[in-house]
């Protein structure tokens, strides 16, 4: 049998997700990372991504847009700004966010944040990737 750890996921509203996991993966600023129990400590900055929460067998998923990680041995707090389960995203609002995040990169208009609109470009397929 795997070993566990204790994983909470939390947001400013709500505790999104607490329990014992056998491995979580997440999207960091450094790239993917993958967690098993008795991980050397670490903490990192979350970028958007799929967070995967493996689960006596079972994987969840969620999309996980930013926030910090903390990682000791036998403990696994995620600090997020927004996390949502699939069935939790409006797929019609994600599309509409991508189309208009699009619209913004290819305008190349001179005062447009180019920064700020691929950030919420790549949180639009975060979400629609979710769905699926």
């Amino acid at each position: 049998m795997a070993d566990h750890f204790k994983l909470q996921v939390i947001t400013p509203d709500r505790k999104f997700y607490q329990g014992d996991v056998q491995m979580v993966e997440l999207t960091t600023t450094e790239g993917q990372i993958g967690v098993y129990a008795r991980h050397i400590p670490l903490t990192a900055v979350v970028a958007p991504g799929i967070l995967t929460i493996h689960e006596d067998g079972e994987k969840k998923t969620a999309a996980l847009m930013s926030g910090f990680v903390q990682i000791m041995p036998e403990e696994v707090t995620i600090m997020a700004e927004v996390v949502e389960w699939p069935d939790e995203i409006d797929e019609n609002r994600a599309k509409e966010a991508k189309t208009r995040a699009e619209r913004r990169i290819q305008s190349h208009d001179a005062e447009m944040d180019v920064a700020r609109a691929e950030l919420a470009l790549k949180r639009a397929l975060v979400r629609l990737e979710a769905r699926q």
